[in-house]
């Protein structure tokens, strides 16, 4: 039996830290959504152009997903919970 006490890594997480660091917006194709749909509310999302908004959604169209939205943490918050108001699946990875 090993007497010594098995210590946990300690994470510290200091918030500003973690809300500077880049994270990104990732958006996947679905069969249910029109690709006008997509772009009205990436447009709504991102506040990007006509044409930004509808290369994104070829983009995720051909290639499955998309890295749509790069930025801070609470900021890829907000653009992935407005592109999910219409059940559009997305991801944040930093």
């Amino acid at each position: 039996m090993d007497t010594q006490k098995q210590q946990k890594p300690e994470i510290i997480e200091d918030s500003e830290t973690v809300e500077r660091l880049a994270s990104r917006v990732i958006l996947y194709n679905d069969d249910w959504h029109s690709f006008d749909e997509v772009i009205a509310q990436l447009i709504k999302a991102i506040k990007c152009s006509y044409e930004k908004a509808r290369s994104l959604t070829f983009e995720v169209h051909v290639k499955g997903k998309a890295v749509v939205f790069e930025g801070d943490l609470p900021e890829c918050l907000r653009v992935s919970s407005i592109l999910e108001e219409i059940a559009l699946h997305t991801q944040i990875v930093t």
